[in-house]
């Protein structure tokens, strides 16, 4: 591996744009935000080093055995993070970056490309939401922050003219210097954009910035790179994990991604995987899955002994397992996250990833049923795994060690899967620290959860079994939220001293019920006691009502909220205490 002559910026730039310069597969994808791209250009204008970059030649004739991929341009948060496939032809000699490819990627999406991240407070399928941003640089005023200079921003073009318009800036795009061949053509452009004629201090700035930005892009030999010539690709991949030890950390997922793509002989890993993972957080009101879940789930359904993230783990046979396995794993993933998903859980309220590796083990065990989630001849054993997932989730087995509950977990699944085994499950984790049992405090203390927690919903759908959750179903206060204000209890009667006591409770569990259907609005608006009265005129109907929701037969006034609190946690407890007897 030997030094090499430094390149200027935009030398490397011009490569990764003709594809002379490319990314093997086992390199991550591109994880910058625009903070760090910002703050790399600063970098550059100040003189700062930027850390040297390793290169890979690879030979024409070992080309087309290797998976590469082309820089991404025109990067979008939900649209385009993936890097798209490069082709290669194998006439000619190529360049792989094994070290420095968001260094590089940053430069290229700053010079030639563009960023586009969602907005705060806007939705995520709105297309307005993401803005496609380009980066520019302010050639009146340096840069406010403390640890920077230069003032350099992702800016929409309307953003960037309307700062120009109003003289609030004057933001030049940073991908128009790559147009300037020449030095004196900074001067011109600053004269015939009457930069020139400005007040003095900014004038100046505006010279010093164009000409540092000139220089540093298309003058300064800043990319030093060695150039690594082997072509064995054990010894690459080594070289690869051992320089990526630093920065922003390799995750395991990361490494063994990288591995499989590079060992995976008729699949791309990282295509297939990414893909995936795109494809399930999208079931459902969608979730928030990773590679590292795909990759454990890997580990688990494939009856890997060593489930641990452990890259000795992972020679060149057990990933060729893997691939062979992987149309049955995604299947079983993605019926498993459907499953789940019919039980009512998100991203919001699927407290842990973890939970679906077993559910998807079992389902892979039977044979992959393709009307499970549906069919009523699997409704008893649907009820199993729901009552196995939320015991699991409010009991957070998957906390701390997983590869622990997941091994013993699949060994009972492997020996009993008649039927979805939750008795023997809690059998085999009883008295652990890891048990699926509850005892009284425990019990009591699920009472304790509040609206807007993540484990509030675990604890409701144990309270309502037949509720159909692949309807539209909503979490309802009892007594309306909105009477919960020191006027508005004041105004009703309810002495001061009680007031603290009653809002601290209006969010408790023993507050709130699930109900299907869309929210009723008027019920918001309305005293408890005058609405269940008014919407079950039938007093059978309003008996069913009460009893289905666990209401006590008490006063049901505001009042007397805290009266009603008292019976509603005593009948709550009880029936959790009857369904978590086991």
């Amino acid at each position: 591996m030997a030094f090499q002559t430094a390149l200027t910026i935009r030398e490397v730039i011009e490569n990764i744009h003709r594809k002379k310069y490319i990314l093997p597969a086992i390199q991550r994808e591109f994880v910058w935000d625009t903070d760090q791209i910002e703050r790399l250009f600063d970098s550059l204008m100040q003189g700062y080093p930027v850390g040297s970059f390793l290169f890979w030649y690879v030979n024409k004739e070992k080309s087309k055995e290797f998976q590469f991929y082309e820089f991404i341009r025109e990067y979008h948060e939900r649209d385009n993070r993936h890097n798209p496939n490069a082709s290669i032809s194998g006439e000619e000699d190529i360049i792989a970056i094994l070290d420095g490819q968001q260094r590089l990627t940053s430069m290229y999406i700053g010079l030639k490309g563009s960023y586009a991240y969602k907005l705060p407070r806007m939705r995520r399928e709105n297309p307005l939401a993401y803005p496609k941003q380009q980066l520019y640089v302010d050639l009146l005023a340096p840069s406010e922050e403390f640890d920077t200079v230069y003032d350099f921003r992702f800016l929409t073009e309307e953003s960037a003219a309307a700062d120009n318009t109003n003289n609030l800036a004057y933001w030049y795009k940073v991908s128009d210097i790559l147009d300037i061949r020449d030095q004196y053509e900074v001067n011109q452009y600053l004269i015939e954009n009457g930069l020139g004629s400005i007040e003095k201090e900014k004038a100046l700035f505006a010279n010093q910035t164009l000409f540092k930005l000139y220089k540093a892009i298309n003058e300064t030999p800043s990319i030093n790179y060695y150039l690594e010539k082997e072509q064995k690709l054990d010894k690459v991949l080594n070289i690869f994990i051992r320089v990526n030890s630093g920065g922003t950390a390799l995750s395991y997922s990361d490494l063994l991604l990288s591995i499989a793509t590079a060992q995976w002989k008729n699949k791309d890993a990282r295509k297939e995987i990414t893909e995936f993972v795109d494809e399930i957080n999208q079931i459902g009101d969608g979730f928030n899955f990773n590679k590292d879940f795909v990759l454990k789930s890997c580990l688990v359904l494939c009856d890997f002994s060593d489930i641990a993230f452990k890259v000795d783990n992972f020679d060149s046979e057990t990933m060729q397992k893997i691939e062979l396995k992987w149309d049955n794993v995604k299947k079983a993933i993605r019926l498993a996250v459907s499953l789940v998903s019919n039980f009512g859980y998100n991203q919001e309220t699927l407290t842990s990833n973890n939970a679906i590796i077993p559910i998807a083990y079992y389902l892979l065990k039977i044979g992959l049923p393709h009307n499970y989630v549906q069919s009523s001849s699997y409704n008893s054993d649907r009820q199993r795994i729901h009552k196995w997932l939320i015991l699991a989730l409010l009991k957070r087995v998957f906390s701390g060690q997983p590869d622990n509950v997941l091994r013993p977990l699949r060994k009972i699944i492997l020996t009993n899967h008649a039927e979805f085994p939750l008795n023997a499950i809690i059998d085999e984790f009883k008295g652990s620290n890891k048990s699926f049992s509850f005892n009284d405090d425990e019990i009591s203390n699920l009472l304790t959860y509040q609206y807007g927690q993540k484990h509030t919903f675990s604890v409701l759908a144990l309270l309502y079994p037949t509720l159909d959750f692949r309807n539209k179903f909503h979490l309802d206060h009892i007594f309306a939220k909105s009477l919960f204000t020191k006027k508005k209890l004041s105004n009703n009667g309810v002495p001061d001293y009680k007031q603290d006591i009653f809002i601290s409770e209006c969010n408790s569990i023993v507050n709130l019920q699930l109900l299907e259907g869309i929210p009723n609005q008027q019920k918001s608006n309305l005293m408890f006691d005058e609405w269940i009265v008014k919407t079950y005129l039938d007093q059978n109907k309003r008996t069913d009502y009460m009893d289905k929701h666990y209401i006590p037969k008490a006063s049901l006034k505001l009042l007397d909220f805290d009266t009603f609190i008292e019976k509603r946690s005593d009948i709550i407890f009880n029936k959790l205490k009857s369904i978590l007897s086991v």
